[in-house]
């Protein structure tokens, strides 16, 4: 299910929540065709294996946050937004946004021109928006807009109730101006990075919806780890997944497994947003289009539709369900 709880038998990459890649969004500015929302949500509120509340931090201060685009079609970042948080002070974290453009975009490591210097983390409910220029940035706590019935966790036996509809989320949004994206079909994905030895090391990446359901084990932790460039070497596994859940031959499999990689989400910002053809928009049904291929049509729905608390302006996510964070 999306990408929340995305390691083996429902674990955090790294053993830490806030590492926890989720969701990404991509549509057009509602009113405003000019500009682009980009919205990368990590850090389930909830912890499925320890059946409590996951830390009240929102965001690794020793982590990185990056949304990645693909310019040119060899899905290889050509531009990137990078966020760097503080430790809590004073009971709240700040933020730095930094955008990275060719090799430093493509490549690991901090850098690029600050955007957005100490923006405040909202905490609680209220959505404390930074405004730089032509940019405008959120970074804190929300409600997850993820929907996916509870029997997602039991081989899909669905029983008619949304596990995500109580859970909160923490969420970084942008919004910026179609013309420093170049207006034309890119190629996004997002991905989380921990300072491990002295060095950053990838802790998670993705960009469409429910991908790390397909593989296990060892595929799972390496797939993690990769690019979507070499994406390729992972069609084998998901062909297996797609044989195994959805009674594919073989031959079929590996077709579908490869539309799903490289492991982009698909954007022109010139045409209006709609899951998986282009962009994601909070309120698009991810888990029915996961559902109906991986079963091969046979599910085509769980029933269980969009949250009713999306804004209709910036940052869009709902304001979160536990307001004493």
């Amino acid at each position: 299910m999306s990408h929340h709880y995305s390691g083996p038998n429902l674990v955090f990459p790294r053993g830490d929540a806030r590492l926890d890649y989720t969701d990404l969004f991509a549509f057009p500015k509602p009113g405003d065709p000019s500009k682009t929302i980009l919205i990368m949500d990590v850090h389930p509120s909830f912890d499925v294996l320890q059946s409590g509340p996951t830390t009240a931090e929102p965001f690794a201060p020793e982590g990185l946050y990056e949304i990645k685009i693909d310019t040119d079609g060899d899905a290889i970042a050509d531009i990137a937004y990078q966020v760097r948080f503080t430790s809590i002070r004073g009971g709240g974290q700040t933020a730095t946004l930094r955008r990275l453009v060719g090799a430093l975009a493509a490549g690991t490591g901090e850098g690029g021109e600050v955007i957005v210097q100490g923006a405040p983390v909202s905490m609680g409910r209220e959505a404390q928006v930074t405004q730089a220029g032509d940019y405008r940035f959120f970074a804190g706590w929300r409600s997850d807009p993820f929907f996916f019935d509870v029997g997602a966790f039991n081989n899909f036996q669905f029983v008619g109730e949304d596990f995500f509809a109580d859970k909160d989320i923490c969420s970084i949004a942008l919004e910026v101006p179609n013309a420093v994206l170049e207006p034309k079909l890119m190629g996004l994905w997002v991905r989380t990075l921990s300072w491990v030895d002295g060095s950053w090391v990838q802790a998670e990446r993705g960009a469409r919806a429910s991908q790390t359901p397909f593989l296990t084990g060892e595929q799972n932790e390496a797939y993690r780890a990769a690019e979507p460039a070499d994406d390729a070497r992972f069609v084998g596994a998901f062909a297996h997944s797609l044989e195994h859940y959805g009674g594919f031959t073989p031959v079929e499999a590996r077709r579908v497994a490869g539309t799903l990689l490289p492991d982009l989400l698909y954007y022109d910002p010139t045409r209006p947003a709609s899951y998986p053809d282009n962009g994601r928009t909070p309120s698009d049904d991810a888990p029915d289009a996961f559902l109906a291929v991986i079963t091969n049509g046979k599910v085509t729905g769980d029933g269980i539709g969009p949250h009713d608390d999306l804004l209709a302006e910036f940052p869009y996510l709902g304001p979160p369900h536990n307001g004493s964070r």
